[in-house]
């Protein structure tokens, strides 16, 4: 599976929108509280959601830092090539 973001991609975020599973969105990770990941939501987990990489060969995400805090939900791409997510 191709993955929906590159490095470089200029997103567009709606903080305080409740993520739904199957949306891409802009996460913090309890063990890596500096670090901010774009991941897809799969599944909500209490207060927190578990989320993967669209590339589970080449992706950190929930199945190695576990359940992470969404902080907002990626709405669209910017640039390069403009479109809704």
């Amino acid at each position: 599976m191709s993955t929906t973001l590159a490095d470089g991609d200029v997103v567009l975020v709606r903080f305080g929108r409740h993520p739904r599973p199957g949306d891409v969105v802009l996460v913090r990770w309890s063990a890596r509280p500096e670090q901010l990941s774009v991941k897809r939501a799969v599944r909500a987990e209490g207060a927190r959601w578990w989320v993967e990489g669209d590339n589970p060969f080449g992706s950190t995400d929930s199945r190695t830092l576990g359940p992470a805090a969404v902080v907002a939900v990626v709405t669209r791409r910017l640039w390069p090539r403009p479109r809704r997510l």
